[in-house]
């Protein structure tokens, strides 16, 4: 079958490279795509949904994979499916549970799945806020309510740096429109986790579980991003904590999509902590994770391509991939200042001639006369991929090649899967 796959980053590059394995593939389009993805299929670049519509039939596209959070949230796959296009991907009423926080909220305490307590403000109520905040146990966290590329989420330790915060979001509108409304929520103690689930709406694959790291610097310290790196599978996703995962958050969240009109098929990604009280939700997204789909589509065995394919016609094939041990990293690089503002243009070199266990997944990259330059803050991820669980050997692995990387002011963080250790 010939695919499109919607995207840029190096997500998009995983999962055009997970799909370029595939039996069942004939050709594969990537849209806008990336010097990595052209070395995989054919880069396109296609305007608007029209244009989509136009492309899809012309080249006779039987599945479209969509990799961000805005087309879905915006309705897109609606727009194809309507014109008969098979998409991979929610629909713009069950994108909400990404498209807006406080909706994932509501639906996670209407059907009684684990998550933090919370409290939700509109920018118009920041008196009321600012009291809220006087009054409560430190740390907290403040979201965005809206979508703010993965960088809307601020821990803050005591009421001067929430009430610092507040202003940021609400007066200076750092998050912009996304944050007119918050969510201030219970900081929750515990192990980070990610769970990708892949579902048809009502039945559902769980891939490996990840780990990513969000912070921008080692040990968890300074400003959220899009993701620093992540490793897979992650320890502290048990085989006990993964079937609490099922039975607690993933079976309750699909039936209580259904019984609110919102079917949701596609990849649905739980980001949770692990607590002393077991596995709570930190978020929803609508689509796979990045960077965790850099670390687990490597160990997922089996056609790919079928898994998606299964999905988008409403009856997903539980036997198209499997995972039978291994583990992976990954590890972004980014411009030196990201992720607030940063320089590109620069030219990459060191990125050909690795062993087959590594693969450099291209994330903010251009081909500029026949050069490779950074053009985003992230700008590639290193992986290395095993099949055994020694995931201290394949982070010798990535960071090794990582050091025959350059660009000016390359940056990355030096302790990616340290935690799986402790």
């Amino acid at each position: 079958m010939n695919v499109l796959v919607i995207g840029s980053g190096g997500r998009e590059h995983a999962l055009a490279w997970k799909i370029s394995h595939s039996k069942s593939l004939d050709k594969l389009f990537i849209s806008p795509g990336n010097p990595g993805t052209a070395m995989l299929g054919t880069n396109v670049e296609i305007k608007s949904r029209d244009d989509y519509l136009q492309f899809c039939r012309a080249n006779e596209i039987a599945l479209v994979v969509i990799g961000p959070e805005q087309p879905l949230v915006e309705g897109l796959a609606d727009f194809l499916r309507m014109n008969d296009i098979k998409v991979f991907g929610p629909d713009q009423n069950a994108a909400e549970i990404e498209g807006h926080k406080s909706f994932a909220k509501y639906l996670m305490k209407k059907y009684g799945v684990p998550t933090a307590l919370y409290k939700e403000f509109e920018f118009t109520e920041n008196e009321n806020a600012l009291s809220y905040l006087s009054n409560i146990k430190y740390p907290v966290v403040i979201k965005a309510d809206g979508l703010a590329a993965g960088k809307g989420v601020i821990i803050c330790k005591n009421s001067d740096e929430a009430k610092a915060s507040l202003k940021d979001i609400f007066v200076n509108k750092i998050f912009g429109e996304a944050g007119d409304k918050i969510i201030i929520e219970e900081f929750l103690e515990g192990e980070e986790a990610s769970i990708l689930a892949i579902t048809d709406g009502d039945d559902f694959v769980l891939l490996p579980s990840s780990q990513d790291h969000k912070r921008i610097g080692d040990n968890d310290t300074g400003k959220n991003t899009g993701g620093m790196g992540a490793y897979s599978p992650a320890p502290v996703v048990t085989e006990s904590v993964l079937s609490e995962v099922e039975k607690t958050i993933i079976k309750p969240v699909l039936s209580g999509m259904r019984k609110e009109g919102r079917k949701f098929s596609g990849c649905l990604y739980a980001g949770l902590m692990i607590t002393s009280e077991g596995p709570k939700v930190v978020e929803f997204n609508c689509r796979f994770g990045d960077p965790e789909t850099q670390a687990v589509l490597p160990l997922v065995n089996g056609d790919f391509l079928k898994l998606l394919y299964s999905s988008a016609t409403g009856k997903i094939d539980k036997n198209a991939v499997d995972y039978s041990g291994g583990t992976a990293i990954c590890v972004v690089a980014v411009s030196s200042g990201y992720p607030d503002k940063y320089l590109k243009g620069f030219e990459i070199k060191g990125l050909d001639n690795y062993p087959p266990q590594i693969i450099i997944f291209h994330a903010g990259t251009k081909e500029k006369e026949g050069k490779v330059i950074t053009s985003g803050g992230r700008v590639i991820g290193v992986t290395a991929f095993l099949d055994k669980n020694d995931l201290q050997k394949a982070r010798i692995l990535a960071y090794r090649a990582l050091q025959r990387i350059e660009f000016e002011g390359m940056y990355y963080r030096h302790d990616i899967g340290m935690k799986a250790f402790k």
